[in-house]
């Protein structure tokens, strides 16, 4: 496991490496909103990220955006080149061993009754804007809320999975920061995604450890 700091902007603009299977731990230096490769910006309201002192950053795989903050969440790259005993060619089905392999990592700190999200994706009306707001394959639940996100960057010599695990989560941060039309859309938005996600309140070293040995059993 390799371990890269750095701020979030500076970390997804370096040159994504596939040549090898790899788990990459991102330690963000400051905070930032990080938008999905194909999300809109005008889905973010940038004056209310600047107030927060969140600059915008994009990514290269998709999804809506991530609050990301350091110490709130675990932020880890998991990389499987093509023709890998990993490497599945169905987008939906490849990223259901990682779930797995989530699920297990969660177990193995005592989080009980975490669950692979195993069915198409589930979108509701803040999905576009906000990960955490949606449901997709692979993802993990606990008490049927989500706790673990992914996406993926897939190019033809390998893929680099991304996964946030939310160690600390505050709804109301994520919600001021979708551009509405009132603020009773705001307050909508908060009360939807306390409903969606919620946090796991571990270490991210122990966790970390643990999605390493948990990758070990699922891995082929």
């Amino acid at each position: 496991m390799a371990e890269l700091r750095g701020t979030p902007a500076a970390i997804h603009s370096r040159d994504l490496d596939v040549t090898g299977r790899r788990v990459v731990v991102c330690q963000p230096t400051s905070a930032a909103v990080v938008l999905g490769s194909a999300q809109p910006t005008d889905s973010i309201d940038e004056d209310a990220a600047r107030t927060r002192g969140l600059p915008v950053v994009r990514r290269r795989s998709g999804g809506g955006a991530v609050v990301v903050e350091p110490g709130h969440l675990l932020w880890a790259e998991v990389v499987v080149p093509a023709g890998d005993p990993m490497w599945e060619d169905d987008l939906g089905r490849s990223f259901l061993w990682l779930g797995r392999a989530w699920a297990e990592a969660l177990e193995r700190c005592g989080v009980a009754g975490a669950e692979v999200h195993t069915g198409p994706m589930e979108r509701t009306r803040w999905s576009p804007a906000l990960c955490f707001a949606g449901i997709g394959p692979g993802e993990v639940l606990v008490g049927g809320r989500k706790v673990v996100g992914l996406s993926q960057r897939r190019r033809r010599e390998g893929a680099v999975y991304q996964c946030a695990v939310l160690l600390a989560w505050d709804p109301a941060v994520s919600a001021a920061l979708v551009r509405v039309d009132t603020p009773a859309q705001t307050e909508e938005i908060s009360r939807a995604l306390t409903a969606a996600a919620a946090s796991v309140p571990l270490e991210e070293a122990t966790l970390a450890s643990a999605l390493l040995s948990a990758l070990a059993s699922v891995a082929p």
